[in-house]
């Protein structure tokens, strides 16, 4: 993949305007540097990074840093683009081209126009929106459902992923083509774990903002909490980071029990050798996705003797996407939990 910081010429000077970006870490600064010098380049561009590690916030900066800063901003899941609607909800509709088109919708490439795109989990995009995808993104025009003629638009797409895109490629599940109009610029957002010493700051950000949402002025997060923080994976990364420090602010006077549950988490982050037989390693050459998220989903269920709260943290998902997961997954254990002891009838 091509790097946002591989060319010759000089990179800008991190702008005052890449406020989003908090830290002070050598892998931070050099992602200053490139949010810095992509907002001003007028071409697509790919975030790659961990779950939680703050791609919404890269692509957030590149748009207040660049030339684009003050037009619009559209943000869209590929994930929740599937089904007949997704071609409107990107491309846009003429009233009465499909049952329910009661009127027109300009889509969300419109609605960006001048301005932004943020296709967040581009891997998510189903594989007969790409060739669709890939012809705006050549043209730099859209084709509304039911309309008969192509609607010219100036947008600069950013598009973010937690996937190997390669891999997807070779496993036929994304288009190669699409990944290299996709990959003109790539910027990669670094996980936590190397940016340890920027989690004290994440912290007290994080605390400030705590405290004028829960009413409580002044707040800190105590230095005990701290320590702990240094010392954890973040298998979660940012995203982890923030829901912690929420539930510290929360339930304060169960701080030992919160940490000590932060701890519990490393074992699926870093798994030990004696977890091995139970959940034997996948080796490379499986690359089915569906395989790959039960074995995540039952990592993440052992390791938190069931909890579905601590395993959704685990896995950075909502618990409602855990409890499908593990239906999916665990269809026994989910079973069981949704039993319920029915009370006698009275007599």
């Amino acid at each position: 993949m091509n790097s946002a910081t591989s060319s010759k010429s000089p990179l800008p000077a991190p702008s005052n305007h890449v406020r989003r970006i908090v830290g002070t870490s050598p892998a931070i600064h050099r992602l200053e540097q490139a949010i810095a010098r992509v907002g001003h380049v007028d071409c697509p561009v790919l975030l790659t990074g961990e779950t939680g590690s703050g791609k919404d916030e890269a692509a957030r900066a590149i748009h207040t840093a660049g030339s684009r800063a003050g037009r619009p901003f559209v943000a869209i899941n590929c994930a929740g683009i599937v089904g007949t609607l997704a071609e409107s909800l990107l491309f846009g509709h003429e009233k009465g081209s499909f049952t329910g088109a009661d009127e027109t919708t300009t889509g969300a490439f419109r609605a960006a126009d001048g301005g932004i795109l943020f296709l967040d989990e581009i891997g998510e995009l189903s594989l007969d929106l790409q060739p669709k995808l890939l012809r705006v993104l050549e043209l730099r025009e859209v084709v509304p459902v039911g309309a008969t003629r192509p609607v010219k638009v100036d947008v600069q797409v950013i598009a973010a992923t937690n996937r190997d895109l390669t891999r997807e490629v070779a496993a036929g599940r994304f288009r190669e083509d699409l990944l290299y109009r996709l990959n003109t610029v790539h910027v990669v957002v670094p996980p936590l774990r190397d940016r340890r010493e920027d989690i004290p700051l994440f912290a007290a950000y994080f605390a400030a903002d705590c405290a004028e949402r829960l009413g409580r002025p002044g707040w800190l997060m105590p230095d005990k909490a701290i320590r702990r923080f240094m010392d954890h994976s973040w298998p979660g990364n940012v995203r982890e980071l923030r829901q912690t420090v929420l539930r510290i602010a929360i339930f304060e006077d169960r701080l030992d029990e919160i940490l000590d549950e932060l701890t519990a988490t490393r074992t699926v982050a870093e798994p030990s050798v004696a977890a091995a037989p139970e959940f034997p390693p996948v080796c490379p050459e499986t690359f089915n996705l569906h395989e790959l998220r039960c074995d995540a989903v039952r990592r993440a269920l052992a390791a938190t003797a069931g909890h579905y709260g601590r395993a959704a943290a685990l896995l950075g998902v909502s618990a409602k996407t855990m409890t499908k997961f593990a239906a999916e997954v665990c269809p026994e254990q989910q079973a069981k939990r949704g039993r319920r002891r029915r009370k006698p009838l009275p007599r």
